[in-house]
Parts: C-alpha cells; sequence; structure tokens
C-alpha cells in the first residue's frame, strides 16, 4: 500500500463509504476530514456553514487536512471542495496517493436529491448548481489525481477492487 490513499471528488461521489472499505481491504485506518472537523468543533458542517461561512469551513477544512495528510497508512476521504485551496492540493499530492472518484452531476444529482445535510445544495435547482460545482472542480481533482475512477452506477465493492487494482499497477510501473 502506499504510504496514505485521499479520495478527492464531488459530494456524492461515494468517498466516504469507498474510504471505509478501501482502508478495511488495506488494512489502514479511515478518516473523513468533514467529520474530523464536526467532531473537532462539536457541532455539525451545516451549522459551521451557518455561522462562519463557506470561507469559515474552508479555513478549518485547509488545517486539518495539512494535520491529517500526514499520518501514514490512512485512507482519508476529503471534502468535496478540498481541491479549492491550493495547498491542500499539494499537501494531498507530495503526501499519498490520490484517488478521484468522477461522477457526472447528473449521477450526483440522482445520488444527493434527498440529502439535507449539504450545505452547498441548498438551492432551488440542485441539478444546475452541481454543474456548476463540476465545471469548477473537476480540472483541479484531475490535476491532484494520481488515479481517477468512473463511479458512475458502479457498486462500492466494485469501485474499491478498481482501486486496488490500480494502485497494484502503478506500484509496479
Amino acid at each position: 500500500m502506499p504510504q496514505s490513499v485521499f479520495l478527492v471528488g464531488l459530494m456524492g461521489a461515494g468517498k466516504t463509504t469507498v474510504g471505509r472499505l478501501l482502508a478495511k481491504r488495506l488494512k489502514a485506518r479511515f478518516l473523513d476530514s468533514d467529520h474530523e472537523i464536526a467532531a473537532s468543533t462539536g457541532v455539525s458542517i451545516p451549522t459551521i456553514f451557518e455561522i462562519e461561512g463557506e470561507a469559515g469551513f474552508r479555513r478549518r477544512e485547509a488545517d486539518v487536512i495539512e494535520r491529517l495528510s500526514r499520518e501514514t497508512n490512512i485512507v482519508m476521504a476529503t471534502g468535496g471542495g478540498a481541491v479549492l485551496n491550493e495547498m491542500n492540493r499539494h499537501h494531498l499530492k507530495e503526501r499519498g496517493l490520490v484517488v478521484y472518484l468522477a461522477a457526472s452531476p447528473e449521477t450526483l444529482y440522482e445520488r444527493t436529491r434527498r440529502d439535507k445535510g449539504r450545505p452547498l445544495l441548498q438551492v432551488s435547482d440542485r441539478l444546475e448548481k452541481l454543474q456548476e460545482l463540476y465545471r469548477l472542480r473537476d480540472p483541479l481533482y484531475r490535476e491532484v489525481a494520481n488515479i481517477i475512477v468512473e463511479v458512475g452506477r458502479t457498486s462500492a465493492p466494485h469501485v474499491v477492487k478498481q482501486i486496488q487494482n490500480l494502485i497494484a499497477t502503478d506500484a509496479n510501473t
């Protein structure tokens, strides 16, 4: 296993679900940067957005990613917007193997349309918002990624198997 694996992608791509399974398969510890932020503050991500705005949340996220990305033998699911910060991209790229879980905005819409816990999706047109986020973030995910896996309608266990195969291939080259 590489030192650490970091999962990036838009909300709804499956970073947490895939991350937990991948960590188990790799005998690594699973971390979720959003969960770590909520645990350290004692409040939910939507509450942080409400009180501090997105900028306040992004500062907390950068601190958590800087700290957690130094750990070894971990699989970490990052927040969907973590790649917006140049230092986050640098830390992820330099400190581990980055896997982009890529999905179309339409697929992400289907996966998140009933979810009330995603502050950026509390808008009248979720699909339009996801398309906007995709246009902005997809190039950044691709820039930082060592491996890109199209998740679409693929099951989490199948995605994990793909990632394991790609990690093994990457290690042998």
